[in-house]
């Protein structure tokens, strides 16, 4: 390791936890790097990952996104193409398009979104998206109705999260080049939705320890609230 990367990890006491406005700028500090670093969060949670009932899945819209635009795909019928549109969909497919990705499998999209009614359609190329985290699911909200609410809110921030098999979540909060309030905002979400998305069956301590860091900087343990 460099005397630069270990002057930046000796600015961090690996035993404190830090306040979240603290921590939030000594994560800036101790980037290290050239590039506009991701900030990321890992929470340890007292969850047994074996047991179906406690596996953690949810969304929540961050205020200010992750620094990320992504590109959205709408999965729709002819009457909601211009709504799909409209509302900033990267790619309106329909039932060829379908058809051209069972064929050809290339994926140019990072999230989808979907109709009740095409689901069923979308079945075909299932082992397609599903390898790839992209099958529309109702759980992470990207299957219904409103095509316009789906997509305008993963444009604005909105990320789907869950846990490891080691019981963690490893979330992005945004960029090194963030305000320091939006950054503080953007936590503040992320651990709300992570506290309401916790298992009725779950005991003991639910976030057992909380991390933030940037991709190649020191880890610096945070408190869960400001």
């Amino acid at each position: 390791m460099s005397k630069r990367m270990n002057a930046l990890r000796a600015k961090v006491d690996k035993n404190k936890v830090y306040p979240v406005d603290e921590a939030i700028a000594l994560v800036k500090e101790t980037s290290g790097v050239k590039f506009d670093a991701a900030v990321e969060v890992h929470a340890n949670l007292g969850i047994d990952p074996k047991k179906g009932e406690q596996q953690i899945r949810a969304t929540v819209v961050l205020p200010h996104g992750t620094g990320k635009t992504l590109k959205v795909a709408a999965f729709v019928s002819a009457e909601k193409e211009k709504e799909a549109k409209e509302a900033g969909a990267d790619f309106v497919y329909g039932e060829e398009d379908i058809k051209k990705i069972k064929d050809t499998s290339k994926i140019e999209f990072e999230v989808a979104v979907t109709t009740p009614d095409m689901m069923a359609k979308l079945a075909s190329i299932a082992k397609i998206l599903g390898p790839k985290g992209l099958m529309p699911n109702p759980k992470t909200e990207t299957v219904g109705p409103n095509v316009k609410k789906m997509i305008e809110e993963l444009k604005k921030g909105k990320i789907t999260f869950k846990n490891d098999d080691t019981s963690n979540i490893h979330q992005i909060i945004g960029k090194v080049s963030f305000a320091n309030d939006a950054l503080k905002e953007n936590y503040l979400a992320f651990i709300d939705a992570l506290s309401k998305a916790k298992p009725a069956t779950q005991k003991g301590t639910y976030i057992k320890n909380l991390v933030i860091n940037t991709t190649m900087g020191p880890a610096i343990k945070i408190a869960e609230k400001a």
